[in-house]
């Protein structure tokens, strides 16, 4: 699914920031980004529940902070921006939380998938969901982006504050780390 805008967003951002018609607007802005923010932030925090309230977290700062937002993105780049850090800040509490030590090590979201009773893939949806975990915070968001969402590299850049270069690289190393596991796991079962 690619990230599109629903709605017109000039008119949606002028009226959340009307106070006169800012709720409806925000049940608008909900409805129209809050099932594509959603799954931005659950493939990077993976739980159901933590997702939920990662999703609130966004929402409510997007409320808070309507009125600084100058319209230099799009909204919904703006709304990706906010969820990928507070999905970002989450991780990080968590591994400190679980006393993760080694950058990178994310394998307590893989028990999460593992345990997760909303998780409906077979068998080679888990291998490959194994796959992306093992990936680097930064090439795992990136291949999400790209391959699930479909995002193209300039709106990339622009939530992440990445060159269009860099993201293209992290890609492409991230496909090659992908294939090269999955082909492992083969090669052992």
């Amino acid at each position: 699914m690619a990230y599109k805008a629903p709605v017109d967003e000039k008119q949606l951002i002028a009226d959340l920031q009307n106070p006169s018609t800012a709720a409806q607007a925000f049940d608008t802005l909900m409805r129209a980004y809050g099932e594509q923010v959603y799954w931005q932030i659950r493939k990077m925090v993976v739980s159901h529940d933590d997702a939920n309230d990662l999703l609130q977290n966004c929402f409510i700062k997007t409320w808070k902070n309507i009125h600084n937002f100058r319209g230099d993105a799009r909204l919904s780049t703006w709304l990706y921006k906010i969820a990928v850090n507070e999905s970002i800040n989450f991780l990080n509490k968590e591994r400190q939380r679980q006393g993760v030590t080694e950058d990178g090590d994310d394998s307590f979201l893989l028990q999460n998938i593992e345990s997760d009773e909303y998780f409906d893939g077979d068998e080679l949806q888990l291998e490959l969901q194994r796959a992306i975990m093992q990936l680097p915070e930064k090439q795992r968001i990136v291949f999400n982006m790209r391959y699930f969402d479909e995002m193209k590299y300039e709106d990339m850049s622009e939530a992440l504050g990445t060159s269009v270069g860099a993201l293209k690289a992290s890609y492409h190393h991230a496909v090659k780390k992908i294939t090269a596991a999955i082909q492992n796991s083969r090669l052992l079962s």
